[in-house]
């Protein structure tokens, strides 16, 4: 397992506290491992909840219709990369 950052534990968290995985740790998800396609076996759905969440908490609009989308949403790094990019390292 890749080490994880402090920011991706705290994407981590939010991703496991908005699509409820009670299962799951933050600290078990891998920020190399895929979020779809294995890996944690997130879907469609999945995916909407997390951006809901983002844009709540961060300020980023991650929008379904994004062609770069399967690669922001690739890992947990991807999408952590991404958001910082996008609104700074600060949850709005």
């Amino acid at each position: 397992m890749g080490d994880m950052t402090a920011y991706e534990l705290q994407l981590a968290t939010l991703i496991c506290d908005a699509l409820n995985l009670e299962d799951l740790s933050p600290d078990d998800i891998d920020p190399s491992q895929p979020l779809f396609d294995g890996g944690l076996g997130l879907d469609s759905i999945d995916a909407l909840e997390i951006a809901v969440a983002v844009a709540q908490t961060y300020g980023v609009q991650l929008k379904a219709e994004d062609e770069e989308n399967r690669e922001i949403f690739a890992t947990l790094r991807s999408l952590a990369t991404h958001i910082h990019q996008e609104a700074g390292a600060q949850p709005v």
